[in-house]
């Protein structure tokens, strides 16, 4: 484990002259310093809790994206349809099941993860257009929502 270390951090300064910063730092340090490094690469949890748990869930702003992104392939290889019940999160895995509430009507729909999204500051969903239309906000754009995982049966 140290000579990989030992490889991240060798230079060749200078004339062919090599230093070895891994030489100069505490034994302890280092393996911090690999925990730390992998703990970045680590995908981070949601904090949804599930459908019907109780918890009000995630609220948020929901969109819906559709038209010029029809026919193109989603975040996890799919052929986008923007007639099919699904959605982009930032952070969900991929064929997470979620439960979307419009708050102002209280309507809901189940919608399946297969992209990532949205990428305008504010909104926690993008929802496919048939989804804003089952939830009545086709024509506004966006709406007030609570998220819930469904978790399986």
């Amino acid at each position: 484990m140290i000579g990989a270390v030992s490889l991240l951090f060798r230079a060749t300064p200078g004339a062919g002259r090599r230093h070895d910063l891994a030489a100069h730092l505490p034994a302890p340090v280092i393996p911090f310093l690999l925990l730390l490094l992998l703990a970045g690469c680590t995908p981070r949890g949601s904090s949804l809790p599930p459908a019907g748990a109780g918890d009000d869930g995630l609220t948020g702003i929901a969109s819906w994206y559709g038209g010029r992104f029809h026919g193109r392939r989603t975040a996890n290889g799919e052929i986008y349809d923007m007639n099919a019940l699904t959605a982009a999160h930032r952070t969900l895995p991929f064929g997470t099941i979620v439960e979307v509430t419009n708050l102002g009507n209280g309507r809901k729909v189940r919608l399946r993860i297969n992209d990532r999204g949205p990428f305008i500051k504010g909104r926690i969903i993008d929802v496919s257009r048939r989804a804003a239309k089952e939830l009545g906000f086709l024509i506004d754009g966006t709406a007030p929502v609570r998220l819930r995982i469904v978790t399986p049966d």
